[in-house]
């Protein structure tokens, strides 16, 4: 949209609660972003009364098809509560009566006390609409732990750490570092954080963007004693399973060794806690990916055993989330773009999945209730068949399965399951008193297991003298994986090199 058709547009807040309220203040005090003509909302209380001298109307599904309304019109959903249905429904709605730009303020997750801006709302995207009703946890409450302290989040430009920077961003951290390889994600998310900040969103906290690599172990040892971090946020990995598979070097070199040298790194510094993000596809692995996590799993853990009094050093494990870049939702959106067809593995096919947000509340949470030494997983709810997410999401962008846009089976790829588990055989899962996380008791690894794999492992990323035959060796490396993680499948075919 131009700004002058921004200047021009005729605003409806859907939603007179406290944040449609204070998304219509600010669009007043500003003057530049349209002029907001009224509320809609189905509290008969308020309709027909004026708030801050706009009307509201109501109830929403009478009076949406009735506006007189202009191309220029928009409509701003500020319902931080709404459920999936009530979201599903209100976009429908509004698409019918018209409306082509639809905006979302974020979930009552994501809104500290109240405090809601416009800088936060956003084009309104098919996850969504997707998925379960994500729980609603008070940020203020479950990050007061963090308050006043020095947080460094690992691949803070990805999808996980980004969100988890901005939920930080209204824990009152004294710093937050921002560390990762990639310079663009990482300038991305210090400058999208510096405008939050700027707009009133969180506290003044210090952000400090680090550009470096986790596979630097004198890097690591030096920034880490530089940054004196009180608490890290391991997301950095390597994820993407097929491209893993194609990688098993590189997989295991970044998502192991490195985690080896962070945790080394984090202990050495005196970092009190220290939380890994881990997956569902660490349970009882098939593929690189998922045994380079299951390792990175066990290198947290057996640090935790080691640690001082009062260093907590945990996992989290969770399945899938909605719209990150690795996951299906970018790939369909960007196929039914193109007309199709959206290409789908197994009819069969299905995974857990839960919203960012949500699974970035949890982490955080579980950082300030978990014990070290101990796995927690997230209650993911029900798998979701991949077929219907992959309907869904047509059905979203306004066309019909099968009619206009087709789906197309095209087979499992190296390293995928028909279905993921949450926890392996020999895991008992046992629910805590905080919603939605669980933790897992599981079986006592083996003495010095871990250390004789991480040596065995060493030498295919690191050139070491007497070692050069195994440097990069892929069908080596898989075959010291398959010995630790019997449950990896192993190609039959694996080229050297």
């Amino acid at each position: 949209m131009r700004m002058s058709d921004r200047e021009n547009a005729r605003i409806y807040i859907i939603g007179a609660g406290f944040a449609g309220r204070a998304i219509a203040r600010e669009i007043k005090e500003k003057a530049v972003f349209g002029t907001v003509v009224a509320f809609l909302d189905d509290d008969a209380a308020k309709i027909g009364e004026k708030i801050d001298g706009i009307t509201v109307l109501g109830p929403i599904k009478e009076v949406v098809s009735l506006l007189r309304r202009t191309p220029a019109d928009e409509a701003i959903i500020a319902i931080p509560s709404a459920g999936r249905e009530a979201l599903r429904e209100l976009y429908f709605l509004l698409k019918r009566a018209g409306f082509v730009r639809i905006r979302i303020v974020p979930g009552i997750a994501q809104i500290v006390e109240g405090d809601a801006h416009l800088i936060q709302a956003r084009e309104i995207e098919s996850q969504d609409l997707l998925g379960r009703n994500p729980v609603a946890i008070g940020l203020k409450e479950s990050l007061s732990y963090l308050r006043g302290k020095r947080v460094l989040i690992t691949g803070a430009g990805g999808s996980i750490g980004s969100e988890l920077s901005r939920q930080l961003l209204s824990a009152g951290v004294s710093r937050l570092y921002l560390l990762g390889h990639g310079e663009n994600s990482i300038y991305q998310i210090d400058r999208e954080l510096r405008l939050l900040r700027g707009e009133g969103v969180g506290e003044k906290t210090s952000i400090v963007p680090v550009i470096g690599e986790l596979k630097d172990a004198d890097y690591m040892a030096w920034v880490l004693g530089r940054l004196k971090a009180d608490a890290v946020f391991h997301t950095a990995a390597y994820k993407h399973v097929p491209m893993t598979e194609e990688n098993p070097v590189a997989a295991i070199h970044n998502n192991v060794i490195g985690t080896r040298n962070l945790v080394e790194a984090s202990m050495a510094a005196g970092v009190r806690r220290f939380v890994l993000v881990s997956t569902d596809k660490a349970v009882e692995p098939v593929s690189v990916y998922g045994a380079s996590k299951r390792i990175a799993e066990r290198i947290v853990l057996a640090a935790s055993a080691k640690a001082a009094p009062g260093r907590e050093y945990m996992v989290v494990r969770f399945g899938n989330v909605l719209g990150s870049r690795g996951s299906i939702v970018p790939l369909f959106r960007r196929q039914i773009e193109t007309g199709g067809p959206v290409t789908v593995t197994h009819p069969e096919a299905s995974r857990y999945f839960m919203t960012i947000p949500e699974a970035c509340s949890l982490v955080l949470k579980t950082g300030g209730v978990g014990k070290g030494g101990r796995c927690y997983i997230l209650d993911m709810g029900e798998p979701v068949m991949i077929r219907e997410l992959a309907e869904q999401m047509i059905r979203f962008y306004g066309y019909e399965p099968g009619r206009d846009i087709r789906i197309e089976y095209v087979g499992l790829r190296p390293g995928e399951r028909l279905e993921e588990r949450l926890y392996a055989a020999d895991e008992v899962l046992v629910p805590t008193e905080y919603p939605r996380i669980n933790r897992l008791e599981r079986r006592e690894e083996a003495d010095g297991e871990l250390e004789s794999l991480l040596s065995e492992l060493e030498p295919h990323c690191l050139l070491k003298a007497g070692s050069e035959k195994l440097y990069r060796n892929r069908r080596s490396i898989r075959a010291v994986l398959k010995k630790y993680v019997p449950t990896l499948i192993v190609p039959d075919h694996e080229p050297e090199l």
